[in-house]
């Protein structure tokens, strides 16, 4: 099979479909990977080292998703909506629940969409989004602590304090694994930190992790409240499948935060959970409102790409190499990866995006 690699157009966004090492596997087993010129530069990967593995250099796009398979790492953006073609099977991060255009794109285009996010085992787990999750709730701390600095706009506060004065609060809207590890990072700097779930089993399984080191809280209206006026970083972590996440923080609550509080939404590829934050990029990934610093870069682990590509590497390649083999006919095979479906044939197959966009689906 032939199998395309373009380079990644979304803002300062420098990871790769494929590292030099994952097309090796795939030209080992007899396909052909094409890789965009400069594709997996950003990540520390030169055109060389694909050349070594046995892939091929395109100097196009077209060239790049002219192919029977492509591997991204974000969705298509509107310059590569020409490309999109039926018989095709993509294989990338989708989040279409956020973005209707897209999806009527990929209908429109008669393409087979299989999102990294909704890969699903029979435990429920994701695994093709827990690699990135990881990455990104180590990062929203990170993120955080950097934007509370004063010369940043910030409240001046650093999170692990230090002795004789408090340490900052992080207030973590979600205990998975997003939520999991930003809690990590601010235990490890100091902070006191609140996890907030509603999946009781969940706490119970957080309080094995960190004990009382963490406050662990029921999530209802009543302890958001308290939670978020509280914070000097709020970190949103929550994950619904394929759908929006749900608004936990509405505008009036946020207009309630200590001016120079900063918000860190990581879920705002799914819409984002607080209701001022709005989609930003790694160029300008902040902006104030109601005194309050708003980060909202959706594509977090481009930050850091060598670490995330050969994370996400790691976990996508399995079922790359399933796909090269064996075509839409290892969906049949892979239930995990049949999940991971989201458009084919021009309609909307996963159960999830049909709710989101039903006039869509009918």
């Amino acid at each position: 099979m032939e199998i395309g690699v373009p380079k990644e157009t979304k803002n300062l966004e420098f990871r790769v479909g494929l590292s030099p090492s994952s097309a090796r596997v795939l030209s080992e087993q007899g396909h052909t990977v094409f890789v965009e010129t400069a594709a997996g530069a950003g990540a520390g990967f030169t055109d060389e080292d694909y050349v070594q593995a046995g892939a091929k250099i395109v100097t196009t796009a077209k060239d790049a998703w002219n192919r029977e398979l492509i591997v991204k790492v974000k969705e298509p953006l509107p310059g590569e909506y020409q490309f999109l073609e039926t018989n095709q099977i993509l294989f990338t991060y989708l989040h279409l629940a956020a973005d209707r255009i897209l999806t009527e794109k990929l209908i429109e285009s008669g393409i087979s969409a299989i999102a990294y996010e909704t890969v699903e085992l029979a435990d429920g787990k994701l695994p093709l989004l827990a690699p990135m999750s990881i990455i990104a709730g180590r990062l929203s701390v990170q993120f955080g602590a950097r934007f509370l600095e004063r010369q940043q706009g910030g409240r001046g506060v650093l999170l692990g304090g230090v002795p004789g004065v408090k340490p900052g609060r992080v207030a973590i809207l979600g205990g998975g694994v997003v939520g999991t590890e930003a809690a990590r990072m601010a235990v490890g700097l100091g902070a006191q930190v609140q996890i907030l779930d509603v999946n009781v089993e969940r706490l119970t399984y957080l309080e094995t992790l960190f004990g009382s080191r963490v406050e662990l809280l029921y999530s209802n209206s009543a302890n958001i409240e308290t939670a978020v006026r509280e914070a000097d970083l709020l970190v949103g972590a929550v994950l619904v499948l394929g759908r929006r996440a749900p608004i936990l923080v509405p505008r009036n609550l946020v207009s309630q935060m200590r001016p120079g509080s900063v918000i860190v939404d990581v879920a705002v590829d799914q819409g984002g959970c607080v209701e001022t934050l709005r989609a930003t990029s790694h160029a300008e990934p902040t902006y104030v409102e109601a005194g309050v610093v708003h980060y909202g870069v959706p594509n977090m682990p481009g930050a850091v790409p060598w670490t995330a590509t050969q994370a996400l590497n790691n976990s996508t390649l399995p079922y790359a190499v399933k796909l090269a083999n064996q075509g839409m006919k290892a969906l049949e095979k892979d239930s995990a990866l049949a999940k991971g479906l989201n458009v084919k044939n021009g309609r909307i197959v996963h159960p999830a995006v049909q709710e989101v966009f039903p006039d869509l689906a009918a």
